[in-house]
């Protein structure tokens, strides 16, 4: 493992803020995970999980220590003509590990691409993407329990998943470590090209009969044409959920506004995000050095030397705007820390 004391987070965070850790702990296997976590019931320290540092705010320094999960391994576990199920540790990045799969001719996360971030982050947000959600393809997550140390596995059922949710962000936010998740893929591919623009990128790309490279390439020429990226601006992706509201009350709206974005789900309807900060006004925004990117409301954004507290204080005006202009209230996708 590797230890560092008072140290600066800013190149660690996506958002580039510059904030301090009392401690930060790298550990690179499962025994060293359980060692720290055995010395942290010990000193009684604040305690913070960490991946890949890609979906938080730190508005203060951390007074306590971050664990940075940096164990790796890639195995099959079962496979026949059709499906295979792969089981990828904690600390394997997220988009090479779906290259890696796409790679094989393993269909189910190629949408999921470039999406920034480790592989044992993605099951407690449920991360999703052009129309896919990655709880389709979870079977289960292996974990620790933060106090007991006590080892259990999660079916996809028992993980609770909801929209950008899971019951690790509810009930059991901060009790429980994923160290391992188990993907079900598909050899025999259906390809979801209906959601976002994949379609009209394929047909840019000259693709007719696309495979899952072809979607994965054109979801990536996508997302690297709508988002900055973190190295040159500090973000955090998607800062906003897109909030889904009941059908009574999208009625009532699309009667007053027939232009809004919308994506019918069973009973409720999910709106756009963007589509609603950009009708308030704020895209393109900016305040000193925190901003809405110009190119999507969605992001906000850390032009140098924002502190965390800046760009919070804007996330809270565009979603009071939201709120006034549509009776829509927005939930921050981004953990906000300190």
């Amino acid at each position: 493992m590797h230890i560092s004391y008072n140290i600066s987070l800013k190149k660690y965070n996506s958002f580039g803020i510059d904030v301090k850790a009392a401690q930060l702990v790298e550990v690179f296997t499962e025994k060293e995970l359980l060692q720290v976590l055995e010395e942290h019931r010990q000193d009684n320290m604040p305690l913070l999980i960490m991946g890949g540092f890609s979906n938080v705010l730190f508005v203060n320094d951390f007074k306590g220590s971050i664990i940075r999960i940096s164990i790796k391994g890639i195995s099959v576990t079962e496979e026949d003509d059709e499906m295979v199920t792969v089981r990828a540790a904690a600390g394997e990045d997220w988009d090479e590990f779906v290259g890696s799969c796409v790679e094989k001719g393993w269909g189910g996360l190629e949408n999921l691409s470039l999406i920034p971030g480790k592989v044992g982050t993605c099951p407690v947000q449920n991360i999703g993407a052009y129309g896919v959600e990655v709880k389709d393809s979870i079977t289960k997550v292996e974990a620790v329990h933060i106090r007991s140390l006590e080892k259990r596995d999660f079916t996809n059922e028992e993980c609770r998943f909801g929209y950008r949710d899971s019951i690790f962000k509810q009930e059991l936010k901060g009790q429980y470590l994923l160290t391992a998740v188990f993907f079900r893929l598909s050899k025999k591919h259906v390809l979801k090209q209906s959601y976002g623009n994949i379609r009209e990128e394929l047909e840019r790309m000259e693709v007719t009969n696309p495979s899952i490279g072809d979607v994965r390439e054109a979801v990536i020429r996508i997302r690297k044409r709508k988002l900055p990226d973190p190295a040159v601006s500090g973000n955090a992706g998607s800062f906003f959920k897109n909030p889904v509201i009941s059908a009574e009350q999208f009625q009532k709206l699309s009667a007053e506004f027939p232009c809004m974005v919308s994506y019918p789900q069973q009973d409720r309807v999910k709106l756009a995000a963007a589509w609603l900060i950009e009708q308030c006004g704020w895209k393109g925004y900016r305040e000193g050095d925190a901003g809405v990117h110009p190119d999507q409301p969605l992001v906000l954004v850390n032009y140098g030397n924002a502190c965390g507290k800046d760009i919070l204080i804007l996330a809270g005006k565009v979603q009071a705007s939201v709120l006034e202009k549509f009776g829509v209230r927005l939930e921050m996708e981004v953990n906000v820390i300190g």
